[in-house]
């Protein structure tokens, strides 16, 4: 039993909730606030609070060597990613999002089979084809219900942009310290974020309500720098199988959350994609027996 349920597994259970949590918290909060300014205040915030955490290893920064890395991560990991998913819960369900982000491990095993040269086994290539599937099924729902084809559209492109951002942090990731990868991809994404939002929105639109607070607290803390510190933990730990493998529950939680709290639509098509999506997930993160 101890080896079944270790440490490793907890934490990551731990990550998935956080995780899965999100997408209807930030649901919540979204109509009392511009999308931009809510993106950017989150992102800096928890950048800020990771970086005084690593305060003292603040000699592995390296700017001047790696400060181009650090922007070039900011852009796809941050400005793209957390930009696209503020704009895009205005347009779609929370749970419906999540499924179509979490479209990423699948963008993500073509793109490391293309540029990183990894192995595309016979079973990923299924894994790919059942998550293009599963995406049909989601969209197909979304779009004859109850969401906007923007909004399915901004969905997949943050798998891209997700996806494009792990890739290339993998490719430096020997240059870098991961830890002040994370923390400075924040900082940096939010600063832009927030300068944005500044220009072509308007911070009285911001309604201080506890909705309000309770997403942008939660994204500041749990979301950001709490979730970023398990995950990298849990890939440098060697976990990194465990993470893609799990990685189908986020949507699932996040869909019943939706559902309980938010009353969210559950429709038969949403279910059967939910479930091709991760069965894609765990074939194309499958490394066979041991």
């Amino acid at each position: 039993m101890d080896k079944v349920f270790t440490k490793s597994t907890g934490a990551l259970l731990v990550l998935v909730f956080i995780w899965g949590g999100s997408w209807p918290i930030y649901k919540m909060a979204v109509p009392y606030t511009p999308p931009l300014l809510f993106a950017g205040m989150r992102t800096l915030i928890g950048g800020l609070i990771l970086a005084a955490l690593l305060y003292k290893m603040r000699n592995k920064i390296k700017w001047h060597e790696n400060g181009a890395k650090y922007c070039i991560s900011a852009f796809f990991n941050t400005i793209l990613f957390f930009g696209l998913q503020t704009v895009a819960l205005n347009y779609l369900p929370g749970g419906l999002l999540s499924v179509l982000v979490y479209f990423q491990p699948v963008l993500l095993g073509i793109f490391a089979w293309i540029w990183l040269g990894e192995y595309m086994s016979p079973l990923k290539v299924i894994g790919l084809i059942i998550g293009f599937l599963g995406i049909v099924f989601v969209s197909v729902d979304g779009l004859t219900v109850h969401v906007s084809v923007i909004g399915v559209v901004l969905g997949l492109l943050m798998a891209l942009s997700w996806a494009l951002g792990v890739v290339y942090v993998k490719k430096v990731r020997k240059e870098v310290d991961a830890f002040w990868m994370v923390s400075l991809q924040f900082i940096i994404g939010g600063v832009v974020l927030i300068g944005t939002g500044s220009i072509i929105e308007n911070w009285s639109a911001i309604e201080w309500n506890s909705k309000y607070l309770f997403g942008l607290g939660y994204g500041s803390t749990f979301g950001i720098p709490l979730a970023y510190i398990i995950y990298y933990k849990l890939i440098n730990a060697g976990e990194a199988s465990k993470v893609g493998t799990f990685t189908f529950l986020v949507p699932i939680i996040a869909v019943f959350i939706s559902t309980l709290f938010l009353n969210e639509p559950i429709t038969y098509r949403l279910i059967v994609g939910l479930l091709l999506v991760g069965v894609s997930i765990y074939l194309v993160n499958h490394r066979g027996k041991l």
